[in-house]
């Protein structure tokens, strides 16, 4: 497809983190930069890492292969490759890779005079992720209390961090991160779902506009946020969800041993129910 005419506009050279021109150059739609360099580095050495877990698990099945951090025994200290340093490394490969993307992106958004919501966006979730392989095993004392990689066996660990707990969805912070996760969809669901109403008009009426839209909202729950206040909402309850999530996993272990119903007892000894 030619470049769209606005285009020639924004891809120029400047803009950069760090690097200055090195790297600073577009293939086809993709801008390059020296953090996509780093990301295809880390991307593939990771990758590979992974492959050679797999070669050395006796399976090749994408449900089956399991890489497991390393066992407690190791602490925080560095274990023998396939005792755990492969898990190591590919956890390295993988915060190298996600940080060079999100800093990609925010090359991408100076570049094009925007915001840096995107990148900002994006680095919730690799704040979480990171929460979960680096955050909370250094504050439980070892690399072991991470995730494994693999599909099967990062859920039995989801199951079994919950079972541990007792009933982990009594945690607070995880009720907060679920509210957050299901109100982001429902807002943006309502949002979606009014823009294809707006602009598949019946046969014979016009495309709506955002008056419409705002009038439809007005008339149906008594307030209309706006086209832009609407982005701005679902942009905030997205990101409550990931920085919720990862408060919900970094607080059980470090912060609270017991399971979460006992959480809740300060509830029966207020004072009122005396």
């Amino acid at each position: 497809m030619a470049m769209l005419s606005f285009e020639q506009k924004y891809r120029v050279r400047g803009g950069t983190l760090v690097g200055g021109d090195l790297f600073d150059f577009w293939v086809g739609p993709f801008y390059v930069g020296f953090f996509g360099v780093t990301t295809i580095f880390f991307t593939l050495v990771g990758v590979g890492l992974i492959l050679v877990g797999a070669a050395h698990g006796g399976t090749w099945n994408p449900w089956l292969i399991n890489i497991a951090p390393p066992d407690l025994k190791y602490g925080l200290g560095l274990a023998p490759m396939y005792e755990g340093g492969l898990w190591q490394a590919i956890t390295i490969c993988a915060i190298g890779a996600f940080v060079s993307w999100a800093l990609r992106q925010a090359e991408i958004a100076r570049k094009l005079g925007m915001g840096m919501h995107i990148p900002w966006a994006y680095g919730m979730a690799v704040f979480a992720y990171i929460t979960l392989v680096v955050i909370r095993p250094v504050l439980m004392g070892a690399w072991g209390h991470a995730f494994p990689y693999g599909i099967f066996s990062h859920l039995d660990w989801v199951s079994n961090v919950g079972y541990q707990y007792l009933h982990f969805h009594y945690n607070p912070a995880h009720m907060i991160a679920v509210t957050f996760f299901f109100t982001t969809t429902l807002a943006l669901s309502l949002h979606a779902s009014l823009v294809l109403a707006a602009i598949n008009p019946a046969k014979g009426e016009p495309v709506k506009t955002p008056e419409h839209e705002n009038t439809f909202y007005r008339d149906f729950i008594g307030y209309s946020i706006g086209t832009l206040g609407i982005h701005r909402l679902g942009l905030f309850v997205a990101l409550s969800a990931g920085f919720w999530s990862a408060v919900c996993i970094v607080i059980s272990g470090p912060f609270w041993t017991r399971g979460w119903p006992e959480w809740w007892n300060w509830w029966l000894q207020l004072p009122i129910w005396n």
